[in-house]
């Protein structure tokens, strides 16, 4: 069985229990995990070691909250005070962790459906998006990580350009993928509203609304968008549904053209806005 779940933020036990709910065997099931496993939640640590656990029958995507955790271990940024995230930076074993980590994606194209965390600009279609992840990737994994690091926050370039080189272009494909939610007809990205899509700055729309999007007819799932809540279309999965928050932890079974959305009711772990 194939399963794809949105945002754990270090919500370890809501983990456990769709674990338990699903029946999930490490030989029969493989679950995708769609960013975000870390942070604000109250036990990431235990996040990382139940997910490593599952050994090849998962695979973890980078999130916005995930390059965070990186990039203060490396000393590139400060610690946001709604972090939860000294467990990890004050274990014995953090290197181990921080590597894991830094091993994971940032997109996948498997099983029929291409999978990010955040979104993908309307320029790319589903083989450009895993080619360009996998640059972002090479960089995460390589001795440069920390200066790479110091490069990649900002919202410039906000729209692709396929002559972008260097740290603009990677910076845009972080951006994209690990926190894009609305962006204009020509691809330019907005940062600033989290509301949900009726929320859209004029001239704005959510990213997978723009018409002629080089994705469209290619199932696409993600999370990061909790505002958004599920979305459950034939060719779009948004699986955000705010466990953080009080609400959901969302998982779907994908098998050909069978689908079953299952979800587990969430202790609140912090309040939106704290921070």
């Amino acid at each position: 069985m194939i399963y794809l779940m949105g945002d754990l933020q270090g919500c370890c036990q809501p983990l456990e229990r769709m674990l338990h709910k699903i029946d999930f065997s490490p030989s029969r099931d493989h679950l995708f995990v769609l960013g975000d496993l870390v942070n604000r939640g109250p036990d990431s640590l235990g996040v990382l070691r139940r997910l490593r656990e599952l050994d090849n029958a998962a695979t973890c995507l980078l999130g916005n909250h995930d390059l965070h955790l990186l990039a203060v271990a490396h000393g590139v940024r400060k610690p946001h005070r709604s972090d939860t995230l000294d467990p990890i930076l004050n274990a014995p074993d953090r290197d181990d962790w921080l590597n894991w980590l830094r091993q994971q994606r940032l997109a996948v194209h498997e099983h029929g459906w291409l999978m990010v965390h955040a979104g993908v600009v309307p320029q790319w279609d589903a083989a450009q998006t895993v080619v360009l992840a996998g640059e972002v990737e090479a960089m995460l994994r390589s001795p440069e990580v920390g200066e790479f690091l110091t490069t990649m926050y900002g919202n410039e370039p906000a729209c692709w350009d396929e002559r972008l080189q260097g740290v603009d272009r990677w910076r845009c494909v972080v951006n994209s993928l690990t926190r894009l939610r609305f962006c204009a007809a020509d691809g330019t990205m907005e940062f600033a509203t989290k509301e949900g899509s009726g929320g859209a700055p004029e001239g704005y729309m959510p990213w997978f609304e723009v018409p002629g999007r080089h994705t469209q007819g290619t199932p696409v799932a993600f999370g990061h968008w909790s505002t958004l809540g599920l979305i459950n279309r034939d060719d779009l999965l948004a699986l955000d549904t705010g466990c953080l928050w009080g609400g959901h932890l969302t998982a779907v079974r994908v098998d050909g053209t069978t689908r079953e959305v299952i979800q587990i009711p969430c202790p609140q772990a912090q309040k939106p806005g704290k921070g």
